[in-house]
């Protein structure tokens, strides 16, 4: 019989490409995992993995192992999905990847309802950016995301996922409380070409669809303030320090305290989860995703 922990191993190193990736996601050391998928070599008697430099590559019975080793995990994972829809009670433990704003706004609601409606649900959250938690929930490091996608920027589609939508988040320019408005959207956006600009790190999906906004606009937005927390967005742009982009998630229902002012085009972001198709009909995975939608309808209007 062959390990399913080994199986797995296999599995992540075809996902995340080096012994060091599979170490740190699954906790163990680099030589613990060398050693695993050694032995796993020695059980199917066929080598897996050639080296090639400082790195690995598989083979094609390894290849052929992985493809096996991914519907054997399913397969697991469904027997489980089974056994859990047998219960009276819905039960067990939810990790969720999310990111910050849907954290501060749509989680407290959610995880209220489900404290009340299932005390017997353990509900886990870690904060991460969506395209790290898409391969986690792939890995089953995470059962589910709750996942942004901006306008023209389409997320990785993983075909082991779904993707179900949750909800439209309107972006507005955000300036200090009482800045004179402007004619129309374009010309409010064109007021701030040379003001400072907080927003979010370079290579997120969000500063790269804010700088190609302000490029269509006709200018490039004088970025003093590079931070991912949009609580301190909100300090700086209220304090008339800067101006910057805010989704209409960041509010949690509560009044804003800067100026907001559309902008052309009037563009939302969408909203969704995702979960492992193999999980989707678990008791566990449909209660908190009926809890997020009834907190979204709660903040937003889709």
């Amino acid at each position: 019989m062959l390990d399913v922990n080994r199986l797995r191993m296999l599995v992540e190193l075809s996902r995340r490409g080096t012994l060091s990736a599979v170490a740190d996601a699954l906790s163990y050391s680099k030589a613990s995992v060398s050693q695993q998928l050694s032995a796993l070599e020695r059980d199917v008697g066929v080598p897996l993995l050639r080296r090639v430099g400082r790195g690995v590559q598989f083979t094609p019975q390894g290849n052929v192992l992985v493809a096996e080793a991914i519907g054997i995990l399913d397969q697991l994972e469904h027997a489980q999905v089974a056994v859990a829809e047998s219960l009276t009670e819905v039960t067990g433990t939810v990790r969720i990847a999310v990111f910050q704003s849907a954290a501060h706004s749509l989680l407290p609601r959610a995880l209220d309802a489900l404290k009340a409606q299932h005390p017997a649900l353990r509900v886990e959250v870690t904060e991460c950016d969506p395209e790290t938690g898409l391969v986690g929930v792939s890995s089953r490091d995470f059962d589910l995301i709750l996942a942004e996608q901006y306008p023209g920027h389409t997320r990785a589609i993983h075909a082991d996922l779904d993707r179900v939508m949750l909800a439209h988040d309107t972006i507005a320019l955000a300036r200090r409380a009482g800045t004179p408005d402007a004619a129309d959207a374009a010309a409010a956006l064109w007021a701030t070409r040379e003001e400072p600009w907080v927003l979010e790190p370079a290579g997120t999906a969000s500063r790269a669809w804010a700088e190609q906004l302000c490029r269509t606009a006709g200018f490039e937005p004088d970025v003093r303030f590079e931070i991912a927390d949009l609580t301190a967005h909100i300090r700086l742009i209220r304090a008339g320090l800067a101006v910057g982009l805010l989704p209409e998630l960041v509010w949690a229902g509560e009044t804003p305290t800067v100026a907001l002012s559309p902008l052309p085009s009037e563009p939302r972001r969408e909203i969704f989860s995702s979960t492992r198709r193999v999980s989707v009909a678990a008791p566990s995975i449909r209660a908190v995703r009926q809890a997020l939608a009834s907190a979204a309808s709660h903040n937003l209007l889709d």
